[in-house]
């Protein structure tokens, strides 16, 4: 390569030269071409573990298959493990029809061969199909300060802004390539001043706002800006650690899907906040006051796609993001004391709840609970509900949901918990 305006190292050159062989220098040159589109100076190690966006087996990603078979045939893999987002559907655990499912196997018909590609570059196990790859169940957890290179947004923007690990919101495939060499492009969220905050965004409710509400406020007014949230603290204080961690994870997710969010900050919650304070917004940050009233305004302003906007909803999805073990278990109890408390056995329509493989093992090894709520109607999925909703056959069916990452990409409609509890058990 000609005219490398980024610093490498000796090392680096020597790769660029074709010193370790033809399929390592394309690697490394894909990655400073991707660097140099921002501006990157230089390229900085890889500290953690990857997880890549990348689980849908779609039957026209020819050259991604290709690219990876490439890789596969020079005995390349990541440097360390890796996790994966979910897989799209499963029969087994999510209600479908017949028609669905043959859809599905159409447009997912390369779901065996993504998957062995997979598992020869690195992944961890059947275990990592999950969007939550940070809980401690699943175990792709980084340390602050970690430098990374992911691609799943809802997942870049928790582990940026919860864990204060850097990592930019990478594409689909370079992000293969980035975590085999072992380097990432320094440029973005990974330096200091582009985690500095461009928005002051002040709470200013009632009561502690539902988060993927809050989140698609956030996202839609700051885009791709880095907000710094006053306000919310108060609000969350009392709260356990992991009620915190779960609101900040579905908060981030809308953030990252309503807008482009891969970083916020929340005074004195967020690690970054902790330490530096108000000292992170940038002197021409601008203001966003947040209100009842401006989130019911924002709530009225979302556009039913259903063909029938009066029709009865069919299907109800719960976790996307994936949920935690605690909200599998929170939400399995609140169904079942609903039910009994109307006198009735089975949830009004088929509901799917969705976490990590790992995090619905250890749910069924509950025993009576796990077993009652599926008694009652509800599926227990590690899919992805976008995914499956992607599609003419699922995404006519009127479906609802809790999650303002599914109502944005499907669609689906969407209500807060409390209403979501209500409409599937009446």
């Amino acid at each position: 390569m000609e005219n490398i305006r980024m610093q490498l190292t000796q090392e680096e050159r020597d790769i660029l030269e074709g010193k370790s062989g033809p399929v390592y220098q394309k690697v490394l040159q894909s990655v400073v071409l991707y660097g140099e589109a921002f501006n990157a100076t230089r390229l900085v190690p890889i500290t953690g573990a990857p997880h890549l966006a990348m689980s849908f087996g779609a039957s026209m990603l020819k050259s991604y298959y290709g690219l990876q078979a490439a890789l596969i045939n020079e005995g390349m893999e990541t440097l360390r493990p890796f996790t994966v987002n979910p897989r799209t559907y499963d029969p087994r655990t999510t209600p479908s029809s017949f028609f669905e499912n043959l859809l599905f196997r159409f447009i997912f018909g390369e779901q065996k061969h993504l998957e062995e590609q997979l598992e020869r570059l690195g992944l961890v196990d059947s275990r990592s199909f999950s969007c939550t790859s940070y809980l401690p169940e699943v175990g792709n957890t980084p340390s602050f300060g970690d430098i990374l290179a992911w691609s799943e947004s809802s997942a870049v923007v928790f582990v940026n802004s919860v864990i204060g690990a850097r990592t930019n919101r990478n594409s689909t495939g370079i992000d293969v390539l980035m975590n085999i060499i072992n380097r990432a492009p320094l440029f973005g969220l990974l330096e200091d001043d582009g985690r500095q905050a461009d928005w002051l965004v002040e709470i200013k409710t009632d009561s502690l706002p539902d988060p993927h509400l809050l989140g698609s406020a956030v996202g839609m007014k700051v885009v791709e800006d880095v907000p710094y949230l006053g306000g919310l603290d108060g609000l969350l204080s009392g709260r356990s650690d992991t009620f915190i961690r779960d609101y900040l994870k579905d908060f981030g997710a809308s953030t990252a899907s309503n807008g482009a969010v891969g970083l916020f900050h929340i005074e004195h919650v967020t690690p970054e906040a902790k330490q530096h304070g108000d000292s992170l917004l940038r002197p021409d940050s601008r203001i966003y006051i947040i209100t009842d009233e401006e989130l019911s305004r924002i709530r009225e302003e979302y556009r039913i796609l259903w063909k029938d906007p009066g029709a009865k909803p069919k299907r109800c999805f719960i976790g996307c993001p994936h949920l935690s073990l605690e909200q599998v278990t929170g939400w399995a109890s609140r169904i079942l004391e609903k039910l009994d408390s109307q006198g009735k056995t089975r949830v009004s329509m088929p509901v799917v709840m969705t976490a990590a493989p790992e995090i619905m093992r250890l749910f069924r090894e509950k025993g009576d609970l796990a077993a009652n709520i599926e008694k009652a109607g509800v599926y227990l999925s590690s899919i992805c509900p976008v995914a499956f909703m992607s599609n003419p056959i699922s995404s006519a069916k009127p479906s609802i949901t809790n999650s303002n990452k599914i109502r944005t990409y499907t669609t689906a409609k969407f209500h807060p918990d409390d209403e979501i509890l209500s409409m599937i058990c009446q």
